[in-house]
């Protein structure tokens, strides 16, 4: 399912790309599985003012891409390109034009309080804190930590912490921004705080942002386009639109009177690959995913068959997190 995306900036984009990435491998040694390729011929393109998902499933090789973007680990082949600098041949420079969350709350100085990580982080990318003054101030007050600023980072929640993580990110006012797991480890209301925050700077910085995140609710609500990394290789790189449609498009809800009988139950698993089958003593439930339109009918003829009793079709909204499982299940063909 890798469309054109995956191969220049997406349509309708303007400007070189801020991160271009080209033939990315590297590889690992392993005791137990010998070469292991972590990266296999990655390619893509970020263009700028662009929120892009990268995704994956554990081990799939995004956290490794991540870090050669970052500069941490070097590719053993292929290119990285930030805003035009070569970031595998002059590292420092490439660095200079990003800045990075890591692991949710690792890149803050915990002896340090919140204002002043926040000072510490514009001086070191070379901005006086007295001219970000302002800058740090709207920092402090979209991350709702005017009541801690000047307590000790490592004083903070877990949740302030990455609050403070992700502002620190963003007072440097760098074109590219990396933020791999944002919401790592938080409670559902302070992710969805954190979300609705991010939301907020997403709009008003105009800022080229890389997210990474297994919170696919974040990821839907901030992106407009993700990559989907599995076994190294890109195998997807689509709008979220484009992708919630597609499944939309053949994914069904039938719900019947009274249970379905072990016999139909029975043919309609044997029948068809993607097919769930719920039932009570008054309702019953049929979730099916049917890769060819056609088949519709072949379900319908097999409850005629038995009989069942139709109440109502309905065209199921699969979300992102449903979406992403099917398609390094390998459903998405």
């Amino acid at each position: 399912m890798k469309t054109e995306a995956a191969k220049g900036a997406p349509p309708g984009s303007v400007g070189s790309p801020v991160l271009a990435v080209r033939d990315l491998v590297k590889t690992y040694r392993s005791r137990r599985r010998g070469l292991v390729n972590a990266v296999d011929g990655v390619s893509f393109e970020v263009a700028p003012g662009e929120v892009l998902g990268l995704l994956g499933p554990n081990g799939a090789g995004k956290t490794t891409t991540i870090k050669c973007m970052c500069t941490l680990i070097s590719p053993d082949s292929g290119s990285i390109l930030v805003k035009g600098v070569d970031a595998i041949a002059n590292p420092r420079k490439a660095v200079s034009h990003m800045a990075a969350v890591l692991e949710g709350n690792r890149n803050i100085y915990w002896r340090l309080t919140v204002k002043e990580n926040l000072q510490f982080f514009s001086a070191v990318h070379g901005i006086p804190p007295k001219r970000n003054a302002s800058q740090i101030e709207s920092l402090i007050q979209a991350f709702r930590l005017e009541e801690v600023r000047n307590s000790d980072a490592r004083t903070l929640s877990r949740g302030m912490q990455q609050k403070l993580a992700v502002a620190c990110a963003f007072v440097k006012g760098t074109p590219l921004l990396m933020l791999d797991e944002p919401t790592l480890g938080l409670d559902v209301e302070t992710s969805f705080e954190l979300r609705a925050m991010l939301k907020q700077m997403v709009a008003e910085s105009g800022q080229t942002i890389l997210l990474s995140s297994h919170d696919m609710d974040v990821v839907q609500e901030l992106c407009k386009r993700v990559i989907i990394i599995n076994n190294g290789r890109i195998v997807t790189d689509d709008k979220v639109s484009n992708l919630l449609e597609l499944f939309k498009a053949r994914a069904y809800r039938l719900t019947l009177s009274g249970p379905v009988p072990p016999a139909l139950a029975r043919e309609l698993e044997s029948t068809f690959e993607s097919i769930q089958v719920t039932s009570d003593s008054h309702h019953s439930a049929i979730d099916v995913e049917l890769l060819d339109g056609g088949r519709f009918y072949d379900l319908v003829d097999l409850l005629r068959k038995f009989d069942a009793e139709i109440d109502s079709i309905d065209r199921a909204d699969p979300d992102l997190g449903e979406v992403f499982l099917r398609i390094v299940r390998g459903e998405a063909r």
